[in-house]
């Protein structure tokens, strides 16, 4: 069976603030030697449960956070961005099923350093939902008729998963204190955690069934400020619901990941557009 692995760094164990998460900061260098590590218990647990290949998607940030030396050989690794499936790019009919670590929970709700592909958007909804990107990455896999078999993170994303990923397994590695603050388990807990759960996961892949797609699939994007909505009301088909807010209905969940790329797009360049008002340089 091949395995596909998205990987990742906000619901990481002993992750919790920006200056982790954020290449320059001088925690950046320590949390990518934590994503790695429990990238690495996915991979064995996975190949412990008899994988013929293992696929693994950096899926954070810029997506090049690895260190790749470090990193299970026995894996293939997607890096660098853009990407067009994004988080779940490389997926496909080839894959028995799909494994989520260090996910987190999406904006608009709480959670570890929560929010929904980017901190340009306020928050996401689809179908009037808040939507997180476990929920995205999981329609994109059942496009391709992968089940979703493990998520990890805080305990506001596995619970979110247990309620709306049916079957996946959900390994909880922290508990969230706050936006930027966690009671984390140590990390060599929580990597056995995870190697057991990746192999429980793929063990049962074939009792797994991908998440149903929605007849209808209506994003509608908060935004940060009125430019940026101004902006990604310009795509074909979308409306502005308000000041900062856009709607916009896709034909499936391939269309959908696109148009939250697209919509980002805009957003960084509204971003970019507000810098000489406010004496940024």
């Amino acid at each position: 069976m091949d395995v596909y692995i998205s990987v990742d760094m906000e619901g990481i164990s002993g992750i919790a603030t920006i200056d982790q998460v954020s290449r320059g900061g001088h925690g950046y260098p320590r949390a990518q030697e934590l994503m790695t590590a429990e990238a690495n218990a996915a991979i064995a647990g996975a190949f412990e449960a008899g994988a013929d290949s293992v696929t693994v998607n950096d899926s954070h940030g810029t997506m090049d956070n690895f260190l790749q030396d470090a990193l299970d050989e026995r894996a293939r690794l997607i890096t660098g961005s853009p990407k067009a499936q994004c988080m779940a790019h490389g997926i496909g009919e080839r894959h028995g099923v799909a494994l989520f670590v260090g996910y987190h929970a999406p904006g608009g709700c709480p959670g570890v350093l929560a929010h929904s592909f980017s901190s340009l958007f306020a928050w996401l909804k689809l179908n009037g939902e808040y939507v997180s990107e476990a929920e995205v990455n999981a329609l994109l896999a059942a496009e391709h008729g992968v089940p979703v078999g493990l998520v990890t993170g805080d305990d506001q994303i596995c619970e979110l998963a247990g309620r709306r990923l049916p079957g996946a397994l959900t390994v909880t590695v922290k508990r969230a204190e706050g936006v930027t603050a966690a009671d984390s388990l140590h990390p060599r807990r929580a990597r056995a955690l995870v190697a057991s759960a990746a192999a429980e996961a793929v063990r049962n892949a074939s009792t797994l069934r991908p998440v149903p797609i929605p007849e209808r699939l209506v994003l509608t994007g908060g935004f940060q400020t009125a430019a940026a909505a101004e902006l990604a009301a310009g795509v074909p088909g979308a409306y502005r619901v308000d000041e900062t807010s856009v709607t916009c209905e896709v034909a499936d969940p391939s269309s959908l990941v696109g148009l939250i790329g697209v919509w980002y797009a805009t957003s960084a360049q509204a971003a970019r557009s507000r810098l000489p008002l406010l004496g940024i340089h």
